[in-house]
């Protein structure tokens, strides 16, 4: 399985200088039917050059396009391998694929730029961290619904050693790693705390506790995480002993750190198990946010605030007015729209250069910054299947 992330998705949308060949298919995975997905997509590949051919392109230049798709056909491994549905993109640019956890219906588009609708559900409802907290160590967690990265960031505190050690010099605190020799039986002398492998002086055990130690340490974690997520709107799920929790809220500076957290020590967890929990609390977030966006549309409904009528959305897309955008799954609104007029054409069938205009709504709306939901029909708040709020 190789999900897009939201930067490829991204790159897709960029590119818009086609012929631009999306394919979508379910893929079988059991017995002999996983025999057929090779046909199938081979058949998906000719529809494509069909349409390639019928839009101008000289039998040649649809051959060379092709090639990487048709060499892939032929790849026995590959073919062995599969999720629920395959997703396959063809340019001059090159040729990318992704294997993904959803079965999509078969599609075959042929347009300036990708069709990536079908994707955006697989992108979730965005990016979101998880902080996973120990006096050992410090965890951070990028992901989204379908991947998760464990990142790195070079201004984080690797343990509370290491934040007590480098602490500021008010707090008159000196620390020194000891090893078995340093004090008879390895234990600390009269008026020494040890932490570790580090012993702290110039505060009795009395006056510097554990407490004010492990604020130390969130500080500079927080301190790290602001050079990190300066930038980034993503929420952040703190992991971690739920009774030491409440101190590092009281260290943190991050906007966007959610009420619910991971309870546990989260040291030797791996970072699929780390990401599956965090879904279970970002699942009621998410799905109040798309409830509140519908409930925002149906508000404005009736409005020059918000439209459900295509000829308006994507032209409004196009313009960065769109806010907030549902499009539905698994439908396709053929058409063409031109920049430089503003002028959308709606058409009841496929036609040469058409592309589905519910794709273009969704990826102008994206390219301008703003939120797209990519539902099941059903979900789409008012009586097509689109619906957007505007930004004005």
């Amino acid at each position: 399985m190789n999900v897009p992330s939201r930067e490829e998705v991204d790159a897709l949308v960029q590119e818009g200088d086609g012929p631009c060949v999306s394919m979508f298919m379910p893929m079988k995975r059991g017995g002999a039917e996983t025999l057929e997905n090779p046909t199938r997509f081979k058949n998906l590949l000719r529809e494509a050059e069909k349409r390639l051919v019928s839009d101008g392109l000289r039998e040649i230049e649809v051959k060379a396009l092709a090639k990487p798709a048709e060499d892939l056909i032929a790849d026995r491994s590959f073919w062995q391998h599969q999720a629920e549905g395959l997703a396959a993109f063809l340019s001059r640019r090159g040729f990318r694929y992704y294997r993904v956890p959803m079965a999509f219906p078969e599609l075959v588009v042929v347009a300036q730029r990708f069709h990536v609708k079908p994707l955006l559900a697989l992108l979730g409802d965005g990016r979101f961290y998880v902080l996973a907290l120990s006096q050992k160590g410090v965890r951070l967690l990028e992901c989204a619904r379908f991947e998760c990265n464990e990142m790195r960031p070079e201004k984080l505190p690797q343990s509370l050693v290491e934040a007590l050690r480098y602490d500021t010099p008010q707090r008159q605190l000196e620390i020194h790693t000891v090893g078995p020799k340093s004090s008879p039986g390895g234990k600390a002398a009269r008026g020494q705390r040890v932490a570790g492998s580090a012993i702290f002086h110039g505060h009795g055990a009395g006056e510097l506790d554990d407490k004010a130690n492990i604020l130390i340490y969130y500080h500079q974690i927080d301190h790290g995480l602001q050079e990190y997520l300066r930038d980034k709107r993503a929420p952040l799920v703190l992991a971690g002993v739920r009774y030491l929790l409440p101190l590092y809220r009281e260290a943190n500076t991050y906007p966007l750190l959610m009420d619910g957290v991971l309870d546990g020590n989260f040291e030797v967890e791996t970072a699929e198990e780390l990401h599956d929990r965090a879904l279970a609390v970002m699942e009621p977030y998410y799905e109040k946010a798309k409830k509140d966006a519908a409930e925002q549309y149906r508000m404005l409904a009736g409005t020059p605030r918000a439209s459900h009528e295509i000829k308006e959305v994507v032209p409004a897309a196009s313009q960065g007015r769109v806010g907030v955008l549902f499009v539905a799954l698994g439908v396709q609104q053929w058409g063409t729209f031109n920049p430089e007029a503003n002028e959308v054409e709606v058409h009841e069938a496929l036609r040469p250069g058409d592309e589905d205009l519910l794709n273009v709504a969704a990826v102008r709306t994206l390219v301008n910054g703003g939120t797209v939901y990519a539902v099941a029909r059903e979900e789409v708040p008012g009586p097509r299947a689109v619906a957007a709020v505007f930004r004005y």
